[in-house]
C-alpha cells in the first residue's frame, strides 16, 4: 500500500480512518477495544463533552503561547505520547518511531516497558526529548531495580510504574476473536504486578535518584498516599477505559485529585483526550499536562512518524483556536472559570464520539 502524504492529513479524524483501512481487523479492535461493557471509555468522553468552553472577546489574541514546561523540558504542548504496548504491532518501528515524531515536533513520550524496540534504543532515536520509561512489574525488586538503573544510566527523564492492573481486565474485543496474543501479551509474571503494594513505592524511592510517577491514580485518597510517598508526578488514568468496567471517567477523577495534590506534584491526565479542545479543557481543570494513547496510535498507523507530527500540528492547531475564542494567550490563564461546568453532553459517548465526520464504512472518504 502506497505511503500517505502526512501533509495531506487536514483534520484529525482522517487519521482514524487512515489507520482502519490499513490495520488488521483484531489489531484495530484491540486498539479502539476497552474492558468488558467499554462503560469506563464512554465515561472519558462524556466527563469531557460535559465541560464547556467560554467565549471572550475584543482581547488582542494575536499571539497565543501554547508551550509548558514538564520534568525540566520545554513542551511545545503540554501534551505527551502515552505508554501503549506492543507499538510495534501499529508501525514497525513501534517505540523509535514515536519518540522521533515526539522530539521532531517538540514534546516528549512515555514509552511502556511492553514496547520494541526496547528503552536504550528508543532512547538514541530521540536523545533530546522529554523521555519516561513506564514499567510493569512482572518480576521481584532486582527486577525493578534492573529497570531502573538501566533507565537511568540510558537518559531518561523520569521513571513511571502503572498501578491500575493487579487484575488483568476482561477485554471482550479481543477474547471473542480469541485473539490471545494481546489478550495476554504482558501477562506473565502478573503475580509480581498483582503483589505490588505502597511498600514498594517507598523503597523504590529510598533507592532510585529519578522523579518517579504513578500512572492510574483514580481516587483523591490515592493521591493523598501517593504525595505522602513523594512521588513527583500523579498521573490520573483509567487506562483507557481498558482495566475497571464501569468507572469513572478521567475527568471526573481529575478535580478531587487537584484538590489534595496541586502544587504538591505535577499532575497528568489522560482518558479519552482526542481534540485541542480536550486540552485545553484539562489544563483549564487544572492539569500540568496530558497523555494521549489512541489518538496517536491512529496516525502512527496511518503514516508513521511525519504522521504523528502532522498530528501534533493539527492539535496545536485546534488548541490554539480554541484559545484565542476564549480570549486567552497564554496556558497560565486557563483556569476553572474559563470552563463551564455540567453541560449537555450532545452526542452519544463512545471512542470516535470527537469525530462527527467519520464514516468508517466509506473507504474512498473520511466525513459523512
Amino acid at each position: 500500500m502506497t505511503e500517505p502524504n502526512a501533509v495531506q492529513f487536514l483534520t484529525l479524524h482522517e487519521f482514524v480512518k487512515a489507520a482502519k483501512m490499513r490495520l488488521n481487523p483484531m489489531i484495530w479492535d484491540y486498539l479502539v477495544g476497552a474492558a468488558e461493557t467499554e462503560t469506563t471509555m464512554r465515561r472519558n468522553r462524556q466527563a469531557l463533552d460535559s465541560i464547556a468552553l467560554k467565549p471572550r472577546v475584543l482581547r488582542d489574541v494575536s499571539k497565543i503561547e501554547t508551550s509548558s514546561l514538564l520534568l525540566g523540558k520545554r513542551l511545545r504542548l503540554p501534551v505527551v505520547l502515552a505508554p501503549v504496548g506492543s507499538l510495534q504491532s501499529f508501525e514497525p518501528g513501534g517505540g523509535a518511531t514515536a519518540a522521533r515524531a515526539a522530539e521532531r515536533y517538540g514534546t516528549g513520550m512515555m514509552l511502556s516497558s511492553v514496547s520494541d524496540p526496547g528503552l536504550e534504543a528508543v532512547r538514541k532515536a530521540a536523545p533530546k526529548a522529554l523521555a519516561v520509561f513506564q514499567l510493569y512489574v512482572r518480576g521481584d525488586d532486582a527486577f525493578v531495580d534492573g529497570y531502573a538503573r538501566r533507565v537511568i544510566e540510558a537518559g531518561y527523564d523520569a521513571f513511571a510504574i502503572t498501578v491500575d492492573t493487579a487484575v488483568y481486565s476482561r477485554r471482550e474485543r479481543d477474547i471473542a476473536k480469541r485473539f490471545v496474543k494481546y489478550w495476554r501479551s504482558d501477562s506473565t509474571g502478573m503475580e509480581f504486578q498483582a503483589a505490588l503494594s505502597w511498600k514498594d513505592i517507598a523503597r523504590f524511592k529510598k533507592n532510585h535518584k529519578i522523579p518517579l510517577i504513578l500512572k492510574g491514580i483514580g481516587t483523591a485518597d490515592d493521591a493523598r498516599i501517593a504525595l505522602e510517598h513523594g512521588v513527583d508526578v500523579i498521573y490520573v488514568s483509567n487506562h483507557g477505559g481498558r482495566q475497571l468496567d464501569h468507572g469513572r471517567g478521567a475527568m471526573d477523577v481529575l478535580p478531587e485529585v487537584l484538590g489534595v495534590a496541586r502544587g504538591k506534584a505535577k499532575i497528568m491526565v489522560d482518558g479519552g483526550i482526542s481534540r485541542g479542545s480536550d486540552i485545553v479543557k484539562a489544563i483549564a481543570m487544572g492539569a500540568d499536562a496530558v497523555g494521549i494513547g489512541r489518538l496517536y496510535l491512529y496516525a502512527l498507523a496511518a503514516g508513521g512518524e511525519a504522521a504523528v507530527v502532522r498530528m501534533f500540528e493539527i492539535l496545536e492547531d485546534e488548541v490554539k483556536s480554541a484559545m484565542g475564542l476564549m480570549g486567552i494567550t497564554r496556558l497560565a490563564d486557563l483556569n476553572r472559570d474559563t470552563l463551564h461546568l455540567g453541560a449537555p453532553v450532545v452526542s452519544d459517548p463512545h471512542v470516535h464520539s470527537a469525530f462527527p465526520l467519520l464514516n468508517l464504512d466509506d473507504p474512498g472518504y473520511g466525513g459523512r
